[in-house]
């Protein structure tokens, strides 16, 4: 049974995880060898089997614990005692702040998402539409109720906003004028004067 860690050191999933996104960031996910990650984590490739069943499983876990993460935290903000306008802004600066805390994860994920088995992509797919279902859900609640306007169809107003935050890897800079809380609002207003009645 392959130990959880090395001494005091991290656990070894966690070492592995940390491992392939610095390579896959690095390197592509193609050109990152199972061996080097086992080197880079230093564990073997058996532990790297013990907790993972393959380099795919490895790419899915590096997107799939910040989806949960924004999964729960979204789920938080929907289910809060709060005006419909507080909830959606909430959750839209949020998703950005999240994504732009774990960029490098979102921008190999995204790279890299077509090495994925058919199986894992399906499995991220279905993962990925429960996240962007729970959010447009939150539109349709601002619609409905007169708040938001329904010139906009609300999959669309959700695509407009994903898009922006899917295309955060390709130019946000961690060095840049903008922190990630800005980045956050400045998206999160413009949804919301987009939907503005």
């Amino acid at each position: 049974m392959a130990r959880t860690t090395d001494g005091d050191g991290p656990p070894v999933p966690q070492r592995l995880l940390a491992a392939a996104t610095r390579l896959f960031a690095e390197q592509g996910y193609d050109r990152t060898s199972v061996q080097e990650i086992v080197e880079a984590a230093g564990v073997t490739k058996g532990a790297l089997y013990h907790y993972f069943g393959s380099k795919d499983d490895l790419l899915h876990e590096v997107y799939a614990r910040v989806l949960r993460v924004q999964q729960e935290r979204l789920d938080a903000y929907a289910n809060a005692d709060e005006p419909i306008e507080q909830r959606l802004r909430g959750a839209a600066a949020d998703v950005v702040v999240t994504t732009i805390e774990n960029l490098d994860d979102a921008s190999i994920f995204f790279r890299s998402m077509h090495h994925l088995s058919p199986e894992k992509n399906k499995q991220v797919r279905a993962e990925r539409r429960r996240y962007h279902e729970r959010f447009r859900a939150l539109v349709e609640e601002g619609q409905a109720a007169g708040v938001f306007s329904t010139a906009t169809p609300a999959d669309l107003v959700v695509d407009y906003h994903f898009g922006s935050v899917h295309h955060l890897s390709t130019w946000y800079r961690p060095d840049g004028p903008l922190t990630p809380q800005q980045v956050a609002d400045h998206l999160a207003d413009l949804l919301l004067r987009a939907l503005r009645p």
